[in-house]
């Protein structure tokens, strides 16, 4: 799996300043998202990997909605996460990932930045997450929660797009904001980092390809997740990992359990989301 995120790395820097893209319909419908060479070539390099050294595995993979059946276990395939971000030619937010699971849990995931060639993830039956640079050499992510005021919360959307009041929320709790859109694996990878202290994610789509290598891997760091629906209830949950494109009514808070504590989820900020 990890020497596919490799592989899948090298085929995206190949293609990185000649960028052919087309549009494709995105989750919602609309024909608002792209597809690029890059995209197809990565895949295409993920399913021939598995084909060879995981014959009877299914695979959940983005291009085309792709699916496998297999025996039990599946591996979901973002060949590239970000894909508009690359097609801007973007410096950042562009990464590939892959996930092994068996519908209940997350045995492996492995999350590679694109442009920079590090690589997040762990192997089955490990409780260790490491950090690999280009040159293969490993560290592992020990993650320290920080006190929130100390940290930045980081947000998918601009923060008047969420039901939740997302600026009184950082004044509050955090040190301040964070917009970031691009790869959500890669933007998961700040909150394993510590560069950022919470991400909150807005409604929209959980996807097999999306969510699962980073509910993986932030549930092996020990965060958790907080469900902000929009008749203000607040709520912890364990999500499954996602077999198919589901739609996200709700708002996510992802924070660590070691700074549960630091949040008030009875405050009228979260009551009064909807």
């Amino acid at each position: 799996m990890r020497e596919a995120v490799r592989r899948a790395i090298k085929i995206i820097q190949r293609h990185r300043f000649v960028v052919e893209a087309e549009a494709k319909m995105g989750k919602d419908g609309v024909l608002n998202d792209v597809v690029t060479v890059a995209d197809r070539e990565a895949q295409e390099m993920y399913l021939r990997m598995i084909r060879e050294n995981f014959p009877h595995y299914g695979v959940l993979a983005e291009e085309d909605e792709l699916r496998i059946p297999g025996g039990g276990l599946y591996l979901t395939v973002d060949p590239l996460d970000g894909t508009r971000a690359y097609a801007r030619r973007q410096s950042t937010g562009v990464g590939t990932m892959i996930a092994l699971s068996d519908g209940r849990e997350v045995i492996s995931a492995y999350v590679g930045d694109a442009l920079t060639s590090e690589v997040y993830g762990y192997r089955p039956d490990s409780e260790r997450v490491y950090r690999l640079n280009r040159f293969e050499q490993a560290i592992r992510i020990w993650y320290e929660a920080k006190p929130l005021k100390d940290s930045y919360i980081l947000l998918r959307e601009d923060p008047w797009t969420y039901r939740l009041d997302a600026r009184t929320l950082a004044t509050q709790y955090f040190r301040g904001i964070d917009v970031e859109g691009g790869s959500i694996g890669l933007s998961f990878a700040r909150l394993w980092k510590r560069e950022v202290g919470a991400i909150l994610l807005g409604p929209g789509f959980d996807t097999p390809w999306d969510s699962t290598p980073v509910q993986g891997i932030s549930k092996k760091l020990g965060f958790v997740s907080l469900e902000v629906r929009p008749n203000g209830q607040v709520e912890m949950v364990d999500p499954l990992p996602p077999c198919s494109v589901a739609p996200r009514e709700a708002e996510v808070l992802i924070v660590h359990r070691d700074n549960l504590a630091e949040l008030d989820l009875a405050h009228p900020l979260f009551r009064g989301s909807q």
